[in-house]
Parts: structure tokens; sequence; C-alpha cells
């Protein structure tokens, strides 16, 4: 085992390689029959949402590295010129196989449940009449061609919209010649549009709005002729930067900077397959991009927003089943802190309800006994119930503090709306810590019981969104255990004043105890395995990347551990290596909801130990981030976790994959004889639909 060096860069899967094959499993199930059709077109839309913000992102950032000249390759040693190389290739490939599955797939499918999408070749005389109105009407107005020449320079493009390129003939109104002109769909446009039943013949029969425009495009040039009309997106740098050591209020440099980031470095080209070459090299000039930047796609360029069909066409045979999420048993009509203080309250979502929650801060925010809440808000949504609660809280007089991240990516603009909201409610609002993010997921109600100050926590892995704990597995614990409590005081006291870290006695906080403390409890279980002992880690986040980590798994491994991970997404990880990795299994569960929840499990030789935390092990996570890990003490409650979170997945035959020594992953199937067996449909099945 010694003789392993496991800073070899060949142990080592590159990050963003992982994150293109998660996405290759998301378009996966948009070809599994087993899933509802209109279901499987969401999937598709999901995979090219999740494309964009790679792009957005992580792109963005090599992109950023290689312009600085940063040399200092990640664990795997590829510099950021040689990943930006490689995900090119991966990503054309992906790109291409998403195109293959919309236009030989699923477009001839949703066709035999007549839901069409209807060509220009193939309108009617009547539709055609019907969507030049349309156009005339509704299109017209607000568009605002571009002609390209000194007096007119090229528009600025706005990252991920729709535009147009357009080739042109001819002299204008003052005999100007222009070869080019550029049209911008405006975003509040629908990108997909239904034709009305008497122009159909169907209740779901859909035109694209690129199509409208390609049919219309020179009306907008009387006098002139158009050669050619060509769509095409920019993808453009989204991460924001903001110097934190070097601002005096965080809200009003994100507020500045906010704008800038739908103008931000140009990363990547989409454009219509039929656009010529000295077109689409036009483009790539003007963007400062490469061919290896360049996309050219068969069908619209934003397949994004082709979701809009799922909640458009009403029809429930091709969509998932509904049900109704459970309610604990000792939810009821009565106090719900006098339930939490006799038995702790696990909530599994979405088959348990998340009201639970959404009722405790209700209550608390109308208890003429509760005398302080707060809570942390990551993302929460724009109209969200637990807000309203908490500036109903704070105009009844209660001490209400809130610790609000508004670098949240991508939710920005929404948290400081929130923020703002709060403030003027007189909700005392804090941004958490200059150079950590505050993902922990938090709230207290401290409460006078019967003369006694009574504190009582929810504790979660997800986010306070009542809409995304309808999609997303996590959990949430509601106790009044006061050593937990405690604890979360004390880090509520980190997060708003000033002082030194207190040492917390069951939780696990990053970026101070979280990491060594997972390294230890992985070397506990190695030192258990080389007693000769059985030994058992078994765990599930979002992502692994933190090198410590995944020696020390490598470690345990060697010395016989039998290692267990469910890693929805990037896994750097590797494997099935001799000597190294052969006790290690690494599955990936996607389906219906989204694997959010992170719990960590450790045998420690029939002692067990079990974390629920909204911190993935990855180096922001454990180092840049205000994370905790929170036990599951109860038994029962522990043993029920174990099982639901980790070891029913390790049997599921339907939706996992399982991650190979090469980096590619292997879909799960049913033995010979043997009944698919499916993770999520068996926690519906036995935690919701109670109602």
């Amino acid at each position: 085992m010694n003789a392993v060096d496991l800073s070899n860069p060949e142990l080592y899967l590159n990050r963003e390689l992982s994150l293109l094959e998660f996405n290759r499993r998301v378009l996966e199930l948009a070809l599994d029959e087993r899933f509802p059709l209109l279901e499987r077109l969401r999937f598709l839309c999901i995979s090219s949402t999740n494309l964009d913000e790679f792009f957005e992102v992580r792109v963005g950032s090599l992109r950023q590295q290689v312009a600085l000249n940063v040399q200092t390759p990640g664990p795997d040693g590829l510099s950021a010129q040689e990943q930006l190389a490689k995900i090119s290739v991966g990503a054309h490939e992906l790109v291409a196989e998403q195109y293959r599955t919309l236009n030989e797939v699923l477009i001839p499918a949703l066709a035999e449940q007549e839901i069409r999408f209807i060509r220009r070749t193939h309108w009617t005389e009547e539709q055609q009449r019907w969507l030049r109105s349309f156009f005339q009407e509704q299109l017209q107005p607000v568009l605002s061609p571009i002609g390209l020449d000194p007096a007119h320079p090229f528009p600025r493009i706005l990252n991920k919209s729709l535009n147009f390129i357009v080739t042109l003939k001819g002299k204008d109104a003052f005999g100007r010649e222009s070869r080019r002109a550029v049209v911008q769909a405006p975003r509040s446009l629908p990108r997909v549009v239904r034709l009305p039943r008497e122009v159909a013949g169907g209740d779901n029969d859909f035109v694209f709005l690129s199509s409208i425009l390609h049919a219309h495009v020179n009306e907008l040039f009387q006098g002139m002729k158009v050669t050619g009309c060509y769509q095409f997106r920019l993808t453009r740098n989204s991460d924001l930067f903001v110097r934190e050591e070097e601002i005096d209020d965080l809200l009003n440099a994100l507020e500045g900077e906010l704008p800038q980031r739908n103008y931000g470095e140009a990363v990547r080209l989409e454009i219509a397959d039929n656009c010529p070459e000295d077109d689409a090299r036009f483009l790539l000039a003007h963007f400062h991009l490469t061919e290896d930047e360049l996309y050219q796609v068969h069908g619209l360029v934003n397949l994004n927003r082709l979701m809009a069909v799922h909640d458009l066409v009403d029809r429930a045979e091709l969509k998932f089943p509904p049900f109704i999420p459970s309610l604990p048993k000792a939810h009821g009509s009565g106090s719900i802190f006098d339930a939490i203080r006799q038995q702790e309250l696990l909530l599994h979502h979405p088959y348990e309800s998340f009201m639970p929650v959404v009722e405790f801060i209700r209550q608390a925010a109308r208890d003429p006994d509760v005398l302080a809440i707060k809570q942390t808000l990551y993302r929460t949504g724009t109209r969200s119930q637990l807000v309203e609660l908490l500036i109903e809280a704070a105009q009844a007089g209660k001490e209400v503090t809130v610790v609000i991240e508004l670098r949240a990516r991508f939710d920005e603009e929404a948290n400081i709306e929130l923020a703002n909201r709060m403030q003027d409610a007189g909700v005392h609002i804090t941004y958490g810590v200059v150079g950590y993010k505050t993902h922990a997921k938090m709230a207290l109600v401290v409460r006078r019981d019967n003369d006694q100050i009574t504190r009582y926590a929810h504790l979660g892995t997800g986010n306070y969104h009542a809409g995304t704990a309808k999609a997303y597995t996590d959990y949430g614990l509601l106790t009044a255990d006061p050593v937990i409590t405690e604890d979360v005081h004390r880090v509520f006291q980190q997060l708003t004043g000033l002082g030194k870290v207190s040492k917390l006695r069951n939780l696990l906080q990053a970026p101070f105890t979280l990491h060594p403390s997972i390294i230890d409890r992985i070397e506990r279980e190695t030192a258990i395995a080389a007693a000769g002992k059985p030994a058992l880690i078994a765990a599930r986040m979002n992502s692994l990347i933190e090198p410590g980590v995944i020696q020390a798994l490598y470690h345990a491994s060697s010395a016989g551990v039998q290692v267990q991970l469910l890693v929805r997404g990037i896994c750097c990880l590797r494997p099935g290596v001799p000597g190294v990795s052969e006790n290690i299994e690494v599955r990936s569960v996607l389906g219906r909801f989204l694997e959010h929840s992170r719990v960590f499990y450790f045998a420690n030789d029939g002692q067990a130990e079990l974390f629920m935390s909204s911190a993935d092990w990855m180096p922001r996570n454990f180092f840049r981030r205000v994370e905790v890990a929170f036990p599951i003490k109860d038994p029962k409650l522990r043993e029920r976790v174990a099982e639901e979170s980790l070891f029913c997945y390790m049997r599921d035959t339907c939706s996992a994959w399982v991650l190979q020594k090469d980096g590619s992953y292997q879909r799960q199937q049913p033995a010979p004889g043997e009944p698919p067996y499916s993770a999520q449909e068996d926690l519906l099945e036995k935690l919701a639909n109670k109602g």
C-alpha cells in the first residue's frame, strides 16, 4: 500500500469531463422508454440547460486561466488548455446526440401522440395566413433589425439570447448597401407558439418562433433581397467577479456587477447547421472564438425552451403520475413545538411534505412565547412563504435574524430583492462572512417554555425552497436536542457577530472541523479493517472532488474497507484500480427526482455514525463555505436514513450507473429473471401517496 503514489495523476478523473459524463446520463433518460414521453422531452431540456451552465461557469473559468497563463494543473495533471481541447471533443459529441435524440426519437414519438412541431414547408395556406398575422401583430412591433455598416456597429448580444444573422442584397431607402444584418428576438417572446385548433386541426400543434421569423424576415428589409437567415446563440462567461476584501458593501457591489453577467466573454457559438461557412466565420471572428467553440445544430438553437411544451400540453398520461407527499404521524393540529420536544421529526422530501418546515416557522412567527427566530437563506424562490412569515414575525415584534447568501449563483438578483424587502420590514439581515459562502441550511427558534428557554432547530440538506422540495430528494430534521441546538446557536453567533471559533459538540462545521472530521472517520474505519474486522463507509453526495478525501478513501480501500459511494454528478475518484480502489464502488442514480441529499455513514465496528449535510466533498464546501453536518443520534432514525438514502440505492437496477475505471459509466440492468428495482419508485410507494 505504501509503495503506491496516491498523488499520481492517473488515479484522478478530470472534474470537467466527469461533469460532461453526468450530462450524458441525463440525456440517456430522454431515450428511456420506461419514462413518460413528455418527461423524456424534459430530460432533454435539462441536459441542455446543464450544458449551458457548464459553459457559462466551468468553460468560462478555464478560458480565464488560459488568458492569465495559469499553469497549475489539477490532480489529474491536465492543464487548462488540455482540458478545453478534451471538453470541445466531448461537448460536440454530446450536442450531436442531443439533436439526434430530438429529431430522430422524440419529435417522431411526439407526433405519434398528436403533438406536432410543424415545419415551414408543411404550413397550410390557412396556417400561413394566421402566422403572418401573428408575425405582424406580435413579433414585428418588438423587432429592431440592425444593418451592419460603419454607422451601425454589431449590436451587443445578450447571453443565451436568440438572434439571427441575415444576409442581404440591394440598397435601402438611403442608398446604403449592407451585406449583413442582425435581428434579435426579445426574451419576452415565446419560443414555441401553439397554433389555434381551428387552423391546426389538433390541440397540440406548435411552430417554433425561429420558423415564423425565417418565413417573414423579408418584411423587415423592404426593398432589399434577403438571401439567407440563420439563427445563432451566444453563451458567455457568467461568473460574477467581486473582490470582496476591497469592498465596503457586498450588496451594492453585486448589484453593480449583475448587469455585466449578460455581456461577459463569449465562450460558445451555436448556429444553424445550414449557415454558410463565411457567415459562421464572420461571427466567430467578431466574438473572438475559434472553430472548436462553434456548435452547428440541426434545429432550434435553444433546446431548453422546449421545456414550455411539457407545461403547455395537458396530457396526464404522458407525464409522471401525481402523488401526495405524506406528513409524519407526529405532525398534527397542535403545537409543533410540543411534537418536536416529544420526538425528533425526520422529513424525507419530496416523499414527505415540506409543510412541517413551513409550519415550524409559521407557528414561531405567531406564537407569543417565541422570542427569536434565526435562519439561513441560500435559495428560496421569489414568492417564498417562509420569507413572508419571517417578515410577519419581525412586524409582530420578534427578534428575527436572517443570514442571506447574496452570492448563490444565478439567484443573486432574487436574493438582493429579498434582502431589501426583509430589511425594510425590520428583519436583521447579514450577508455571512466575507470570503465564505453561507451554504448551511439552518433555522433556530428560541421559545419560552414554562419559564425555561428552549431552542428548536431545523437542519436540512437542501434549500428553504418549497418548489425544489417537490422535485429534489433532501432531508430535514426538526429537533429540540439541547446539544445540537446549542451548536446551531453558536454557528449563528459566528455568522452574525465577531469572535473566535466556538467548539461544537455535535455538529461538524466547515471551514473548521468538517474536513478533518471526515478524514478522521475514514481513517478510523481503515484502522478497523486493518485489525481484521468488517469495515464499511457508505456516502452519498452531488460531487466528490477533494483530493485529501479521495486519498483517504484509497487508503481505506487498500486496507479492506468496503466503500459504497453514491455520487450523482462529478466524481474524480477512479474506482477499480488494483491495490488502490478495488474495494470502492461508485454509483450515480438519476430518475424522476434530482438526488440532492448528502449522507455520510461509518459502520464504526458496530457503533455506527451517520451525518447529513448540505456539503459535498469538494474543496469549496470544505474550505470556502460555511457548512454544517449534523448527526442522526436516534438508532431507529439512523437505520431508516441508512436504508432509504444509501443501501436501497445500491440495489437499484433501473436508474443506476456504475463508474468504470476509465471514467465511463455503465448502466445497471436486472439480472436474468430478476424483477427491476427502482429506489425512487420504492420510496414513493412506501412514503408517499398516503393522502
